[in-house]
């Protein structure tokens, strides 16, 4: 086989380099599901049928694993913030965003805990991009309340808190669709405007990239 059918397209990488890299992501979302983003990475690659070692070679660390298995799922996010802002009705996009997440963290089992993890990524880029997302929900959030459409004492955190209240539900019940589709409803009911009855007490202090769970941010978390 010449060299010209051995190369193509996808940052020069080889065929063969290519399937490797697929069959690694795809075992890595399968072992994700199954024993969430702190299984070994020895285990994703002998799902993959790759050396640990080729592993290392296409991902170094395991968030860089994390981000590329669920990246498609991170994208969508990314879209459906950007479509709620655009939406000229401020609280339809808000909803939609809220139910995109939610629908993502129901159906790709492994998500939930990729898209609540802090990942300690030290790039200038992806810390940018986090902080423009955390921007644009508050500017979302400000929105709807000047519509009148969510209830004014609302905080950005509270969205933080909701995001991780169904990430819970859906790890504990991952096959439960009627529980998830039922949390979601009951929160954005609760977030109406016309919902309230009452002061609620002080906000939480987290933020979307502060959410925590379980031990998946700990110095010994890339463990093989």
């Amino acid at each position: 086989m010449g060299e010209s059918s051995r190369i193509a397209g996808q940052g020069g990488l080889r065929a063969d380099a290519r399937r490797n890299r697929r069959r690694i992501l795809a075992a890595a979302r399968s072992v994700f599901a199954e024993r969430g983003i702190d299984a070994p990475m020895a285990t994703v690659a002998r799902r993959a049928g790759v050396g640990v070692a080729t592993l290392y070679r296409r991902f170094p660390t395991r968030d860089a694993l994390v981000r590329a298995a669920f990246a498609q799922q991170m994208e969508t996010c990314a879209g459906a913030l950007t479509e709620a802002l655009a939406d000229p009705d401020p609280w339809r996009g808000f909803q939609r965003l809220v139910e995109t997440v939610c629908e993502l963290q129901r159906e790709e089992r492994g998500f939930p805990a990729a898209f609540v993890a802090a990942f300690p990524d030290a790039t200038r880029e992806h810390t940018r991009a986090r902080e423009q997302a955390e921007r644009d929900v508050t500017t979302l959030v400000r929105r709807a309340q000047a519509a009148g459409a969510l209830r004014p004492e609302f905080h950005p955190s509270d969205l933080a808190v909701a995001l991780l209240s169904h990430c819970a539900l859906v790890t504990a019940l991952p096959d439960d669709r009627a529980a998830s589709r039922r949390l979601v409803a009951y929160l954005l009911q609760s977030f109406r405007a016309d919902a309230a009855h009452g002061a609620l007490p002080a906000p939480s202090a987290l933020s979307l990239r502060s959410l925590p769970l379980a031990a998946d941010a700990s110095p010994g978390r890339d463990r093989h």
